[in-house]
């Protein structure tokens, strides 16, 4: 409501700047004039009623538009620090974990082979976690300032789907989640393969994290007309039609019970990616939960 009400000040405010110059030249010209309405008068009434339905839309155009870049930086700037905002409580937690059990281990509080082993291991998962975060933010900004630059050729979709599921499944027993695979057409695509591959990692790992223990999530290689797709389903149990569309936003996290850690970074990360590829990315709710889906130009 602020924004919107901003929007029409500044516009009236432009448009009144325009208006009294020009009504304030037309009375002086009758003032001098003495009222006498001569051709010369006329004449120079009509310019200034020209120039005013000239000067006046122009200026009703500027300032929408100074107040739409107004409020696009406005809005930019607050999603810049709320980001960050979570960028540092995601830092400050493994950062906190990983002080407390070293100064566990200093202390001698902790001091059984075993639980050393178990601290040392949370520290190593801690570390990696850290890394990951780094990795993500570093990806992040290189697709965000232009700076990407993809070494394309042709790429296997089906294989790339393969080594990532390969590569998820373990994290997926763990949790008790079914992963399964499945490729009714090897399509071949122009693109990168270790780009190609962070897409489809974030899209299952973002799926395994959401599915709960007995869920399944299931990876599908197909074509389309002109286009590959890879389906990714999951069993999260959906989310609001509303939040739909923000879910490849940067810092997205949707609801606590949805998404309780990460700075929302890799769904932005796989848009951006596929994005690169002149593919699409969309996400809709589908059976159980919801369905990610990337598209893909044929070679």
């Amino acid at each position: 409501m602020f924004d919107r009400l901003s929007k029409v000040s500044l516009t009236s405010a432009m448009t009144v700047m325009v208006i009294v110059p020009v009504v304030a030249t037309i009375g002086g010209v009758l003032v001098v004039s003495g009222f006498m309405f001569t051709p010369m008068l006329g004449a120079a009434l009509m310019a200034c009623a020209l120039v005013g339905l000239v000067t006046v839309p122009f200026s009703i155009m500027l300032g929408r538009a100074i107040a739409r870049r107004t409020m696009w930086e406005r809005e930019a700037e607050a999603a810049r620090r709320q980001l960050v905002a979570w960028i540092s409580h995601d830092l400050r937690t493994p950062l906190a974990g990983i002080r407390a059990m070293t100064e566990a281990l200093e202390d001698g509080v902790v001091s059984e082979p075993g639980e050393v082993a178990v601290y040392a291991k949370q520290i190593a998962q801690e570390a990696d976690h850290l890394s990951k975060l780094v990795d993500d933010l570093f990806e992040l900004s290189r697709i965000t300032a232009g700076a990407l630059k993809l070494t394309l050729h042709d790429v296997r979709l089906a294989d790339v789907v393969s080594d990532v599921v390969a590569a998820s499944r373990p994290v997926a027993q763990l949790k008790g989640v079914e992963l399964r695979a499945d490729a009714r057409e090897w399509p071949i695509v122009r693109g990168s393969d270790p780009e190609l591959m962070r897409v489809v990692r974030n899209l299952v790992s973002n799926a395994i994290r959401h599915t709960p223990q007995g869920g399944a999530v299931a990876v599908q290689v197909d074509v389309d007309g002109g286009e590959a797709v890879v389906r990714v389903d999951d069993a999260c149990g959906g989310i609001p039609d509303d939040v739909l569309p923000q879910v490849f936003d940067v810092g997205f996290r949707g609801s606590a019970a949805r998404n309780p850690t990460g700075a929302g970074l890799g769904l932005s990360i796989a848009r951006g990616l596929v994005d690169a590829h002149a593919g699409r990315i969309s996400a809709q709710n589908h059976g159980p939960g919801c369905r990610f889906e990337v598209r893909l130009p044929l070679r």
